[in-house]
């Protein structure tokens, strides 16, 4: 049964039990001197004894109606304010008028949707920490694994091609010269275990790469030039510029570069290696450059993801790549990223 229902019943029954008391206490005082007269004294073509209950019944059913609506309206906004508290929300407008008996639901609930709002920001706050911390974790391991993989070829991998390399230069070196297919072949053999070197180098690249940590771009460029001046046999002409930049852009770029180090270490079989890292006009600009066998650079290969990486690092600090090669001839790859001026007023 609805408020309103409810309210107009019980104002009919209040009405008529209050017609009931005071007709029985106004006839009990008063007796009328004819008892007829309540049949035959007519109002609106009807006996007395029945409009007056008829009005009574009325105004009752009235007042209940009335009295329905405000309540009904009362319960609406404590409906309203209580689906609002559980769904975070703040309380109903308070342009409506809530009797003092619903004021201290309206309060409780508000009360009650701070709570859940404050409750709400915790549990964000702990996943946000959470997925941040299962990232550090996660990170930290694979940085953890991949150091120990390097070092595990280094001590096993790398040392069994070094002792093999040394053994076939021996041995080619204490043979007679000759062209005969003996000879040929194990050149061939020295040449694959060299070129299973470079491979092995450009792999601890990725598995143990030089990081910045907080050290400005340029002494980390020359830092892994250096690096690789003393481990790999390739003649290696750099101009670095001491540059500035935000943290992002050259961790982007310092990693543009050494997977670019990599393919040349890994595919190029190049005798020199240029690399230029400038500031021009309002750019930032990286060359690298090698004299090695080159490629077609619409024939990739599928599978292959060193480029598709670059494109996507230099997407993401705004930059434009371009990349030249030409087989036999070598190759060329430029990053061009636009600097852009901070303003410390608007920041």
């Amino acid at each position: 049964m609805t408020a309103i229902k409810r309210q107009i019943i019980v104002g009919i029954c209040f009405s008529l039990v209050c017609l009931i008391l005071f007709s029985s206490l106004f006839f009990f005082a008063f007796p009328p001197s004819k008892w007829s007269l309540l049949w035959s004294q007519q109002v609106w073509h009807l006996p007395f004894a029945f409009i007056v209950p008829i009005v009574s019944l009325f105004f009752g059913a009235i007042d209940g109606l009335i009295s329905g609506l405000y309540w009904r309206r009362q319960l609406v906004m404590v409906s309203d304010t209580l689906d609002g508290a559980i769904q975070g929300k703040g309380a109903a407008g308070g342009d409506n008028v809530i009797s003092c008996d619903m004021q201290p639901i309206i309060d409780r609930s508000q009360q009650i949707s701070a709570k859940i709002n404050e409750l709400t920001q915790l549990a964000q706050h702990a996943a946000n920490d959470k997925s941040e911390i299962e990232e550090k974790a996660i990170r930290k391991i694979v940085s953890e694994e991949r150091n120990r993989l390097a070092r595990e070829l280094h001590d096993s991998v790398s040392q069994q091609l070094f002792a093999a390399s040394m053994l076939m230069s021996t041995i080619n070196e204490l043979r007679p010269v000759s062209d005969d297919m003996e000879s040929r072949q194990l050149k061939l053999v020295e040449q694959t275990i060299h070129q299973s070197q470079l491979e092995m180098r450009a792999l601890f690249l990725h598995l143990r790469p030089v990081q910045l940590h907080g050290k400005a771009l340029k002494q980390g460029v020359e830092e892994l030039l250096l690096e690789l001046k003393q481990k790999v046999p390739l003649n290696i002409n750099a101009t670095v510029e001491p540059i500035r930049l935000e943290r992002g852009i050259e961790d982007q770029l310092f990693r543009i570069l050494q997977e670019t180090v990599s393919n040349t270490l890994r595919h190029a079989k190049a005798q020199n290696l240029d690399v230029l890292l400038i500031r021009r006009e309002g750019f930032v600009i990286l060359r690298v450059t090698d004299d090695g066998i080159g490629f077609k650079t619409q024939a990739t290969k599928p599978g292959s993801y060193g480029l598709q990486n670059m494109k996507e690092r230099t997407a993401q600090i705004g930059g434009q790549i371009k990349l030249v090669s030409v087989p036999d001839k070598g190759t060329s790859l430029e990053i061009k990223v636009p600097i852009i001026e901070r303003d410390e007023n608007n920041d």
